[in-house]
């Protein structure tokens, strides 16, 4: 797919959502993300113990300000927000989740859930807002068949 298919998918914000990439993509959805002046925020989940640390990584690439209380609930309040990260679009990718998702799956899926959230609120405001999890490509059909 082209720079350019990239930045017209990215720039509709009514598909906006958490979806899940090749993780050969990564660099070519950050680029097309930043040539649309989205903010990019890289969420790296390596090494991601536990939900305390997941919380940490995602107030520190989104530079969340000091009331974020590090639960799913401020975690939602935070992503529905980000006036302090006034952009025309947000991209985050969320880096590494394969081996999170491995040992933390029910708190997987609630991240998920609060990812497409964000974007369907995000999207009622004619903001994109994309989550983009890069996996492998041979664990991508196994989360299809999910």
């Amino acid at each position: 797919m082209s720079a350019t298919d990239l930045r017209s998918i990215l720039a509709d914000p009514a598909h906006s959502g958490a979806y899940f990439i090749d993780a050969r993509d990564t660099e070519s959805m950050a680029q097309a993300g930043e040539a649309l002046d989205y903010a990019v925020l890289r969420v790296d989940l390596a090494d991601c113990a536990d939900k305390t640390s997941l919380m940490q990584r995602f107030a520190a690439a989104a530079q969340f300000p000091d009331w974020f209380g590090g639960n799913w609930d401020a975690l939602t309040d935070a992503l529905a927000d980000l006036s302090w990260r006034p952009a025309p679009g947000y991209l985050l990718l969320v880096e590494h989740a394969d081996a999170w998702r491995a040992q933390h799956g029910e708190d997987f899926d609630t991240l998920l859930d609060i990812l497409n959230e964000s974007a369907f609120r995000w999207a009622g405001n004619n903001t994109a807002f994309w989550a983009l999890l890069p996996f492998p490509a041979e664990q991508l059909a196994a989360l299809e068949d999910d």
